[in-house]
């Protein structure tokens, strides 16, 4: 009787391991991109035509000489970001990318085609500019490390980075081997030898989306001489950008490009 017990006890176990596991499996988009809707705003745009999508981006402050990239978190509207982000930066002509899916850009997110889109954006940029900065958000650290290391970079700026999305999630999983589950990766950790730009990495104190640990693994990577790190007291994840030290610190960093 026991040893019955036992066994319907380990297959109950084991059933319920597998199920979450292949959960996670099947919804990890959803629990990664959550798109935001189309937005009006009064800001011109400019479309990448890629082979299976249209990629908008909203273009800020046109004809500067400088530019800025900039790649939001898996749940910012570029829409609604856009304000803060042009007066904040009015010296240059910032690009604010909606990621396929997102916004008014067709298409679906992955991390594969996020980079490409984002190298393609770089490429056009580049014909206009002589400097590009980059900043990136949370999720969109990942990208923005990437072309950083694929491209010539004059600053790059990361709000709230990571290690990589396997780290975080295996942080968050620990029963479960996220880099089997996992088909995006982000692995911005991997990127930094490549990196040359001076960098900035902006910490928010009460992070609870990103623990601390990541990011400090990421820091840990670059040269001391090449980078820059500011801890933003009393805010977490989400609220970091409201915070009035913010902007003035970016603009400290990002100076004239």
């Amino acid at each position: 009787m026991l040893r019955r017990f036992t066994k319907v006890l380990f297959l109950t176990l084991l059933l319920g391991y597998v199920g979450v596991g292949l959960l996670l499996y099947l919804f990890q988009d959803k629990l990664l991109y959550h798109p935001t809707p189309k937005i009006k705003i009064d800001y011109p745009q400019m479309v990448l035509q890629r082979e299976d999508a249209d990629v908008v981006i909203h273009v800020l402050n046109e004809g500067h000489q400088n530019a800025i990239l900039y790649f939001g978190g898996n749940a910012e509207s570029m829409a609604q970001s856009a304000d803060y982000i042009a007066q904040q930066f009015p010296g240059f002509t910032c690009y604010l990318m909606d990621y396929r899916g997102y916004g008014e850009s067709t298409g679906t997110a992955s991390e594969k085609v996020l980079y490409a889109d984002a190298l393609a954006l770089y490429d056009v940029v580049a014909k206009k500019h002589t400097r590009i900065s980059i900043g990136g958000r949370s999720l969109g650290t990942g990208i923005a490390t990437y072309v950083a290391s694929h491209r010539k970079v004059s600053k790059l700026a990361l709000i709230t980075p990571y290690d990589s999305i396997v780290s975080v999630a295996q942080g968050r999983y620990p029963r479960y081997p996220a880099d089997w589950l996992l088909k995006d990766k982000y692995d911005s950790l991997s990127r930094v030898k490549e990196i040359k730009a001076q960098t900035f990495i902006v910490i928010a104190e009460n992070d609870k989306v990103i623990p601390r640990v990541h990011t400090q693994k990421l820091i840990e990577a670059f040269n001391e001489e090449q980078l820059e790190v500011t801890i933003i007291q009393n805010r977490g994840h989400m609220d970091i950008s409201d915070d009035k030290r913010y902007y003035k610190i970016m603009q400290d960093f990002i100076g004239e490009g």
